[in-house]
């Protein structure tokens, strides 16, 4: 398994490969572009590594159509009614949330303004002030400021502080707009992390979450950050919050998943041995991680953010198959955890990709034996 861990470290440097592989008694080789032996994700009828879509990580076309709508005509109204329309208490308003205030956010970065011309984003100006009391305009606002501070300062610097400051302020609108709607705390939950809330405070906010979606993932995830080692937390304490989350998940809840994002959230600095991967810790969370989407909603938006975190790890504890089976799901949406920490979310994903078919070759798999 040489070259497997080899592409693994090639990835965890930053640099992006695209191999050619082959199966071949068991073990996987490297073989010349072209060769008739080489792995190729598409006869699996996987989407060509140009063709994956970075902007989500799973379909949900009415939000694809509305941005594609407001980005050409600038015109905010069309999102507005789909946010409208879009229940509170469930996790797609929360991606869609995002998604707008995301699109807005890099909208400004690309066109800034000036000398003429108008700064990207304009529309969601125009639909703060022509519609203040609207709800969903609060939240994406909120959301955008959150996005900007990030994107456009270092933690800890005055610039940072000043726009995560009125973040909180904005978010504390969105929540008087909306009382039962959990987005707007999520969304703070974000200023929590990058302000350093202390817990007792912290703690306030993610109690007027679990008033209002108990079981909410997306709120868990962004909850769980602020728990880890790298930021106010520790191993144990983020540890304690996924497992303590599973313990509560109701039947059919993606929150049994949530052990291993903590798990991944800590990841040792060397951990290219395939011995960690199949340590206890590893094999229990992947195992919730599989229980959990196996009985989750088909229609839960969450399932592909724990879908594309178990191709990460199946691919590394060399369970081939298993990771096959995720891809059929989720292949063409590359718009999630691990991948978007890459400069490259589409080449990396395209490398594990690569890996499960190449393990899945090598062990005796086929595309006609793919579990659909």
């Amino acid at each position: 398994m040489e070259i497997l861990w080899v592409l693994l470290a090639l990835v965890m440097l930053g640099f992006v490969v695209v191999p050619y592989l082959r199966r071949g008694r068991g073990t996987i080789t490297q073989v010349p572009a072209g060769h008739p032996d080489a792995a190729d994700p598409v006869n699996y009828g996987f989407a060509r590594e140009e063709e994956l879509d970075v902007r989500m990580p799973g379909p949900d076309q009415d939000l694809l159509d509305v941005l594609d709508l407001v980005q050409r005509t600038q015109d905010y109204r069309a999102a507005q009614q789909l946010l409208a329309g879009t229940g509170a208490e469930g996790e797609r308003r929360w991606q869609r949330v995002q998604a707008f205030a995301g699109a807005a956010s890099l909208e400004l970065q690309q066109r800034p303004g000036g000398a003429g011309e108008a700064p990207g984003g304009q529309w969601l100006r125009v639909w703060r002030t022509e519609m203040p009391k609207d709800a969903g305009g609060a939240a994406v606002h909120a959301e955008f400021l959150v996005q900007q501070a990030w994107r456009t300062a270092a933690p800890g610097t005055d610039e940072f502080r000043i726009i995560m400051e009125e973040a909180r302020a904005a978010c504390g609108e969105a929540a008087l707009l909306a009382p039962g709607d959990p987005v707007p705390y999520l969304v703070e939950l974000a200023v929590a992390r990058g302000l350093g809330y202390s817990q007792q405070d912290f703690e306030q906010v993610w109690l007027k979450i679990l008033d209002r979606a108990p079981a909410h993932m997306g709120a868990h995830l962004a909850a769980l950050h602020y728990w880890c080692e790298k930021w106010h937390g520790s191993r144990q304490q983020a540890y304690a919050f996924a497992e303590a989350a599973a313990a509560r998940a109701p039947q059919g809840s993606l929150l049994a998943a949530m052990p291993l994002f903590a798990v991944f959230e800590h990841l040792p600095e060397v951990n290219l041995v395939a011995g960690f991967h199949q340590s206890e810790t590893v094999t229990k969370a992947v195992h919730g991680a599989l229980h959990a989407v196996h009985s989750a909603r088909p229609d839960d938006p969450m399932t592909a953010h724990v879908r594309h975190l178990l191709v990460f790890f199946l691919v590394r504890g060399e369970r081939w198959a298993e990771a096959m089976s995720q891809l059929v799901h989720i292949d063409g949406h590359v718009g999630a955890l691990p991948w978007t920490l890459s400069p490259d979310p589409a080449a990396e994903f395209a490398v594990y990709r690569a890996l499960a078919v190449a393990g899945y070759e090598a062990n005796g798999g086929s595309p006609a034996t793919l579990p659909h």
